[in-house]
């Protein structure tokens, strides 16, 4: 079953809705609440040993914990879309595409430095 950016925007839209939360969702509180969502997953590999994280791979309960928490995530990127307007399949790509010429193949493959380094 494929599922589109804008499919999963408008049934988040609907559960908002149907508990009247579109009055809390404002810019600045869906980016907190974004941020806060961020913080939550980075939390669940807080401390952990590169091995751990990698074992963790496999745990069924710890994948099911990191969907939940990119799963909020979500939410909130696709609230905060809805409330400034910004389309953003089109985002997307547009920033896909100034990250290639910023970041050519040739030059960066293999490398983790900024651009400008």
């Amino acid at each position: 079953m494929e599922t589109t950016v804008a499919a999963l925007q408008a049934e988040a839209l609907r559960f908002r809705d149907a508990r009247d939360w579109a009055q809390f969702h404002k810019a600045k509180d869906l980016a907190v609440g974004l941020a806060v969502e961020a913080g939550e997953l980075l939390e669940l590999f807080l401390w952990k040993s590169e091995a751990e994280t990698e074992a963790a791979r496999t745990d069924p309960a710890a994948r099911e914990r990191v969907g939940e928490e990119l799963a909020d995530v979500l939410m909130f990127v696709l609230y905060l879309a809805h409330e400034r307007g910004v389309d953003l399949p089109a985002a997307f790509h547009d920033k896909l595409r100034k990250n290639a010429a910023k970041y050519p193949v040739e030059r960066f493959k293999g490398s983790a430095r900024k651009y400008d380094a």
